[in-house]
């Protein structure tokens, strides 16, 4: 299984507060307990090493609804493979990774905004209030030893364009780097992938999300 991915998987596990992974051929399966995320399947392999063979195989294995497909390789690419009854994302995910030697955190948030950051074991959260308390961004990273993945980092629509998502991914990966985490990882959006890639991240492998709805 591609070392990045298994990082990925641990660290989403560990954030989300997920079973521990079960290790399968083709990657790992992780039970999740939710009633639109029961579980999800991963695949191990990245960009040119996925296989249509396997993708196929583990897709028809599944036959309840609200399970997830990580594949890393593109929906154009993945969606053809996958039967009826799949709904696939048609925005690619994006694996990433930066090292976070030397990290440094932004100093204050802008004016009126409130920032607090507070941990629970490994999994440190944080939250940027609006003047008026409602949440402007929010995000966490959960440090495994040398590796932290970052995870449900989100900037609210009416604060974006004012630099708070780079004052959260800063300030996330500044308290992981403080922890000892030497490596980011995370699992980008489109629109995320312009911030991080501005602060340093890079893509490792596109990633294709289909769920299993149970019908045609």
């Amino acid at each position: 299984m591609d070392k990045t991915v298994r990082a990925w998987v641990d660290g989403w596990v560990l954030s989300r507060g997920a079973a521990p992974p079960v290790a399968e051929s083709w990657g790992c399966s992780v039970d999740v307990g939710e009633t639109e995320h029961v579980s999800r399947h991963v695949l191990g392999a990245t960009n040119g090493a996925v296989e249509e063979a396997v993708v196929r195989k583990v897709a028809d294995g599944v036959t309840g609804a609200g399970v997830w497909l990580k594949v890393f390789a593109e929906p154009s690419v993945v969606g053809p493979w996958l039967g009826a009854g799949w709904w696939v994302d048609p925005e690619p995910g994006f694996l990433m990774s930066v090292p976070l030697t030397g990290t440094s955190g932004d100093s204050a948030p802008p004016t009126g905004y409130r920032l607090r950051t507070w941990s629970h074991g490994d999994v440190t959260r944080l939250l940027l209030a609006a003047p008026d308390g409602s949440c402007a961004a929010r995000g966490q990273i959960a440090a495994i030893g040398r590796t932290a993945v970052a995870d449900r980092i989100e900037t609210a629509p009416g604060h974006r364009r004012r630099g708070l998502g780079r004052l959260v991914v800063r300030t996330l990966t500044h308290a992981a780097a403080a922890r000892g985490a030497t490596t980011g990882v995370l699992a980008g959006t489109p629109d995320g992938r312009a911030l991080y890639e501005s602060l340093g991240w890079r893509v490792e492998a596109p990633l294709t999300s289909a769920k299993f709805t149970g019908g045609a």
